[in-house]
């Protein structure tokens, strides 16, 4: 395995970086890096911005708001969190991978000491409260998971960010973000710095020290495509905030695979419009599902019938079709 040197803070290029190196045929098959961002609210590929974000507050602070390729929720991002990505060849299950991805983060914090666990469908925490959380993206036979790993963060930003919604805070059993997260270092036989600790966690997770011999170096040409890449995706507002088309209808639930939202326009009985949003993690790209369910009646069986011809464990996962079903039509089960 191999490891990039990055020392940007700049969440547009970052998350630019590693698009780029899960669909590039330039780039190792298996990578894992450590970086930062300045302060940054990152939200997930299908959640909206506005909902989830406290947008008046990031604008006064100057926090930019980006939007990332994988799923699951918003994550705040300071200089007190350390972020890691693995690329490597898709393989498997995804509830599975999760775990498989988190493991040697799990081991190395371990390792200063610190009791760390897996927990839910993608979390790292120490004593119940949450310090890590985790999403993935895939690109033909290639994935990226990537995590948070909260430092020293301050947690009281991430409480004021955030609009979490009521239905996962009690999901959680807790009263609020601030109350359900915490930092690792408080936990460390040792205490360090931020910088030190990135150069112990890459140096375990690589399984050497010598890093500059796993060490790969982006090209001049590939450095220049990540750059554009960031300037006519990641910084744009079609991107990150999108447009809001009209509708008529809004239903959503949360179950064990994330929270589900559906925005439609419904006319003359149809579904003339369509958007899926929520925490949710998936492998196909949403709009393959909304363009599916385009066109089509508003009604129990017509819904259904799509939802049960497309691979919808691959557009949703750990969400059945009769979760679904009862989500939009509550009366129908």
């Amino acid at each position: 395995m191999l490891t990039i040197i990055n020392n940007e803070n700049d969440p547009y290029y970052n998350l630019a970086l590693e698009e780029w190196l899960l669909k590039s045929g330039d780039a190792p098959d298996a990578l894992v890096w450590l970086w930062q961002n300045r302060p940054a609210v990152i939200v997930g590929r299908h959640q909206n911005a506005t909902e989830e974000v406290n947008l008046a507050l990031t604008e006064a602070r100057g926090i930019d708001v980006v939007r990332r390729i994988s799923g699951g929720g918003a994550v705040y991002h300071d200089f007190g969190n350390v972020n890691f990505t693995f690329i490597a060849p898709f393989r498997g299950q995804a509830e599975d991978l999760f775990r498989q991805f988190t493991a040697p983060v799990i081991a190395a914090l371990r390792s200063f000491s610190v009791p760390a666990e897996f927990s839910g469908r993608n979390d790292i925490v120490v004593c119940g409260k949450k310090v890590s959380g985790n999403a993935q993206a895939y690109y033909r036979d290639r994935m990226f998971h990537h995590g948070t790993i909260l430092f020293d963060s301050d947690l009281d930003a991430i409480d004021a960010v955030l609009n979490v919604a009521p239905d996962k805070i009690q999901a959680k059993g807790v009263k609020s973000v601030r109350s359900r997260v915490t930092n690792v270092r408080p936990f460390m036989r040792e205490d360090i710095t931020v910088s030190a600790f990135m150069e112990r966690l890459l140096a375990y997770l690589l399984g050497t020290d010598d890093i500059e011999a796993r060490t790969f170096r982006l090209a001049p040409e590939a450095e220049a495509e990540v750059r554009r890449l960031a300037a006519e995706k990641y910084r744009t507002w079609e991107w990150n905030h999108g447009h809001s088309p009209f509708y008529n209808v809004t239903k959503s639930a949360r179950f064990a695979g994330g929270k589900v939202a559906f925005y439609l326009h419904v006319q003359d009985g149809l579904i003339a419009s369509c958007r899926i949003r929520g925490d949710f993690f998936s492998k196909l790209d949403i709009e393959g599902l909304e363009a599916a369910l385009t066109g089509v009646a508003f009604t129990p069986e017509a819904v259904g019938g799509v939802l049960t011809a497309v691979p919808l464990d691959d557009y949703i996962f750990n969400v059945s079709r009769d979760e679904l079903i009862g989500c939009l039509f509550p009366s129908a089960v």
